[in-house]
């Protein structure tokens, strides 16, 4: 078999096409995950409390997985079979493809996770101040300090690898099996387009999620004042534009999926190149 070559600006190209042509379909299939997402984060915040911010935050992130995994399936399925493979509304049940598929991304992300979640947590009690004022004579915070390196260069270095076979999720929303060692086989030559891609969408999905945060929040505390309600609305609109940023990362990860394994419905995987 020839070895398949992805270019991002195509990649990218194809990716918008896919999304903005299938908007309505996207209002369908994010209607219940986005809510429940919603619920989450005002649980989350409800719970929180100012010294155990960080911790409740990285547990609301992983618990959103949930409902996030059963959006990703659902239109990864649409993306590459269509819309008629989806028997259940995301968000009404859970299956065997839903575990298989949230299986297969904590082999992915699952250490990326724990190394992130390992840095908030030690940054995260470390005063700024203290990072410029030169090495501390605080024992316990030296030790903080010096642990904060490490685990900053393990997450951008396990990052990028889960990146580089993150596009082997559609495999698994298609039913396929397939490991994280098969998508490093199949995107051999495709390295960086893999990682540039999904990194430019997650990246833009980061900016424009803030974005729409603050925007609603300013708009909200103008017309309601500051409190929970304010920051409902703001977390609802923010969580709409992340969930269709993460359409779009899907929408990507689909589409190097069924080119770089040439993947047809009902059809068996050919072998890696």
């Amino acid at each position: 078999m020839h070895p398949v070559r992805i270019t991002i600006g195509e990649t990218l190209s194809e990716t918008f096409r896919v999304f903005f042509g299938n908007l309505p379909l996207f209002w369908y299939l994010v209607t219940i995950p986005w809510i429940a997402s919603v619920a989450i984060r005002v649980i989350g915040a409800m719970l929180a409390s100012e010294d155990s911010f960080i911790a409740f935050a990285l547990i609301e992130k992983a618990v959103d997985v949930i409902p996030t995994t059963m959006f990703l399936i659902a239109w990864m399925r649409a993306v590459l079979i269509g819309p008629q493979s989806i028997a259940v509304l995301p968000g009404l049940g859970w299956s065997g493809r839903e575990t298989a598929y949230l299986t297969h991304m904590i082999k992915i992300f699952g250490v990326t996770f724990m190394l992130i979640a390992g840095f908030a947590l030690t940054v995260g009690s470390i005063d700024p101040a203290s990072l410029t004022a030169g090495p501390s004579a605080n024992p316990e915070l030296a030790q903080r300090q010096a642990l904060a390196t490490p685990l900053g260069f393990g997450f951008i270095v396990s990052g990028l690898i889960a990146l580089r076979v993150s596009y082997g999720l559609a495999a698994t929303a298609a039913d396929v099996a397939f490991t994280p060692r098969e998508s490093w086989l199949y995107g051999r030559g495709n390295g960086w387009p893999i990682v540039g891609t999904l990194f430019l969408l997650l990246a833009i999905n980061a900016l424009v999620t803030a974005a729409a945060a603050l925007f609603g929040l300013v708009i909200m505390r103008g017309i309601a004042g500051p409190g929970l309600g304010s920051a409902v609305v703001s977390w609802t609109f923010a969580s709409l534009v992340a969930y269709a940023g993460a359409a779009l990362v899907a929408t990507a990860q689909a589409i190097m999926f069924r080119e770089l394994c040439r993947f047809r419905a009902g059809s068996p995987l050919g072998p890696p190149p």
